[in-house]
């Protein structure tokens, strides 16, 4: 079985941001170093869940990893290959 293509870049939670309705859950404000300036940021829940099944939550200024993944399908080769040519 092979693995997905993928990637991990290192980020930092920036900070919590408690929802205003109870309703709506707490997210959790992250920056990813080495994406483009005006796309850096990800919000997303703050919930986590540890090795054990429990739920966690990031703290501030915590130093993470993001890692991105795609089924191969979904992938082309970065150079060479065969790539897709434009239609005219």
């Amino acid at each position: 079985m092979s693995e997905k293509p993928s990637t991990t870049l290192p980020a930092t939670v920036e900070k919590i941001i408690t929802s205003p309705s109870p309703r709506e859950p707490e997210k959790a404000q992250i920056s990813v170093e080495g994406a483009d300036h005006l796309y850096r940021e990800l919000r997303i829940e703050n919930t986590l869940t540890d090795e054990n099944g429990h739920e966690v939550r990031l703290k501030p200024g915590a130093e993470i990893e993001v890692t991105i993944e795609a089924p191969p399908e979904a992938t082309l080769p970065k150079s060479g290959g065969n790539q897709p040519q434009p239609r005219s």
